[in-house]
């Protein structure tokens, strides 16, 4: 089993606001595990932009991925427009990155296009 598809079929886990947030080497472990263009911005959250050959097809691909956020509870920022799809996911209660986070982007990567 690759490193995506283990996290992929891990549960998003609420967060409950104590701990640290992933820094450093940490983050750069999930990092590696996750692959696939995802980029952690100022170790802050991650993103990832997705492309479409029409507004249709990145419309329903928005929807697939509501639908997934709704059912982790894990809620990510999309930004859709003609062709593309910009997702950036943190965990807002530790104002930064946790595991959840990287469950959230793998599972993301499994969601069709």
């Amino acid at each position: 089993m690759d490193a995506v598809t283990s996290l992929a079929q891990q549960e998003c886990i609420p967060c409950t606001g104590e701990g640290p947030a992933l820094q450093g080497h940490a983050l750069q472990m999930f990092l590696n595990r996750l692959e696939n263009g995802w980029s952690p911005i100022h170790e802050h959250h991650l993103e990832k932009e997705f492309e479409f050959p029409d507004f249709a097809q990145a419309l329903a691909f928005t929807n697939r991925v509501g639908a997934l956020a709704e059912a982790q509870n894990h809620h990510p920022e999309i930004l859709l427009s003609w062709g593309r799809v910009l997702i950036t996911i943190w965990t807002h209660k530790l104002n930064g990155l946790t595991e959840s986070d990287f469950v959230l982007a793998a599972k993301i990567e499994r969601v069709p296009r």
